[in-house]
């Protein structure tokens, strides 16, 4: 019976998993919207909204928590110094959950994940190693 247990397997091993959600939780804080699969998509809004929850406490230990679950700085400032004081009045529910169809390959449903009250700006924000290459150039 599975009594007691949540949340879904993926088709992952547990570090897999853990990993596939450290990457989306960054991309959400990151871009403040992105696609994903339904499932997905349902499985990271409470680890976003503990992550958010975490940027409104604001002092060091909750700063120390995100860092080791995000294990990026930018993010973890981004975190703290915006997206804290954004949601500081709001209660919960930082993050909506839309249908967006079905992908044509598999037909798996796809989902936009996207924070309440989104910087339009921020969605499409380079990122990878070929930001850090741009950045560089731009100094230069």
């Amino acid at each position: 019976m599975r009594h007691g247990m949540s949340g879904r397997k993926l088709n992952r091993d547990k570090s897999a998993r853990k990993a596939l959600f450290v990457s989306l939780t960054n991309a959400l804080l990151k871009h403040e919207q992105i696609k994903t699969t339904l499932p997905k998509a349902k499985d990271l809004r409470p680890i976003a909204e503990k992550m958010i929850t975490l940027g409104k406490r604001g002092d060091l230990h909750a700063r120390r928590q995100a860092y080791a679950f995000l294990r990026d700085d930018k993010v973890v400032a981004k975190l703290f110094a915006v997206l804290g004081e954004r949601y500081k009045t709001r209660q919960g529910g930082y993050c909506r959950v839309l249908k967006a169809g079905f992908r044509y390959g598999d037909c798996a449903p796809m989902a936009v994940i996207e924070l309440v009250d989104r910087d339009v700006s921020a969605k499409g924000l380079d990122s990878g190693p070929t930001a850090d290459k741009k950045a560089d150039a731009d100094e230069e």
